[in-house]
C-alpha cells in the first residue's frame, strides 16, 4: 500500500478510533463512576484521555512510513 492511501485510510481509522474509544470511556464512567467524587471523575477522565495515545501513536507510526 503506497503512503498515500495509508494516510487516507489511517485518518478514517484515527477517526473511527477517537468515536469507539471516546465511547467505551463514557460507557465505563455511566457504568462505574455515576455519583463518584470530582476528584475521582478528573482522574478517570485525564488518565483514560492520556491512553487513547497508545493506539493513536501506533496508526500514525504506520501511515508514515515511507513506501
Amino acid at each position: 500500500m503506497k503512503q498515500r492511501m495509508r494516510k487516507l485510510a489511517g485518518t478514517m481509522l484515527l477517526l473511527l478510533s477517537i468515536v469507539l474509544y471516546s465511547a467505551a470511556a463514557m460507557a465505563v464512567y455511566a457504568g462505574l463512576l455515576i455519583g463518584a467524587p470530582w476528584w475521582v471523575l478528573i482522574g478517570y477522565f485525564a488518565v483514560a484521555g492520556s491512553f487513547w495515545f497508545f493506539p493513536a501513536s501506533w496508526i500514525i507510526r504506520w501511515m508514515t512510513k515511507p513506501d
